[in-house]
C-alpha cells in the first residue's frame, strides 16, 4: 500500500497528555454538548483545554468529568489510527476545524470505541499508559471554560 500524503504536524506533544486530551474532549462533549476544545496547550508538566460554554462547571461537575476520564483511562482501550479520504470520514466527525490546506487523506485516531477524530499528533498505544488524570484548576472568562490538568 502506498504511504498516504498528510500535512506536516507542527507540534511535539507528550503522547500520554495528548491522548488524555482526546478523552477529555469526548467526555466534555458527551456531558455538556460543548464540542471539542477550541484552544489547547498540551505539555508534559501541565495541559490546558478551553471549551466554549455559557457558564462554568460546578465543582461537582468538574469532579464528574475527572472521574469519567479516569474511568475511560482504566479501561485500557487501544488507541489506533486509520487513514481515510475526506469522503470516507463518518458523518458524526466534525471537520470544520481542519486547516484550509489539510490534505485529502486524513488520519483518524480512535480511542477504543469512546472517541474518534482527525489528528496528526502522537498518542499512546493503550489508555492505561496515560496514568492518573487530575484536574488541577478551572477558570471561566467570557464564554470560555478552561480546564488545567496534569497526569501522574
Amino acid at each position: 500500500m502506498e504511504e498516504p500524503f498528510l500535512n506536516a504536524h507542527n507540534k511535539d506533544e507528550f503522547p500520554p497528555a495528548h491522548t488524555a486530551e482526546h478523552i477529555l474532549n469526548r467526555t466534555m462533549d458527551n456531558m455538556f454538548h460543548c464540542g471539542r476544545s477550541r484552544v489547547n496547550h498540551i505539555e508534559r508538566k501541565k495541559s490546558k483545554c478551553n471549551y466554549d460554554m455559557e457558564q462554568p462547571l460546578t465543582d461537582e461537575q468538574v469532579r464528574q468529568v475527572e472521574a469519567k476520564v479516569n474511568e475511560v483511562i482504566a479501561m485500557d482501550l487501544p488507541v489506533t489510527t486509520k487513514f481515510v479520504t475526506r469522503d470516507q470520514v463518518p458523518a458524526e466527525i466534525d471537520l470544520s476545524r481542519l486547516p484550509g490546506d489539510a490534505s485529502e487523506t486524513l488520519r483518524l485516531v480512535y480511542v477504543g470505541d469512546y472517541d474518534v477524530c482527525p489528528c496528526l499528533g502522537s498518542h499512546v498505544l493503550h489508555t492505561a499508559e496515560i496514568g492518573e488524570f487530575r484536574i488541577t484548576s478551572t477558570s471561566f472568562n467570557e464564554g470560555s471554560f478552561r480546564i488545567v490538568f496534569r497526569l501522574s
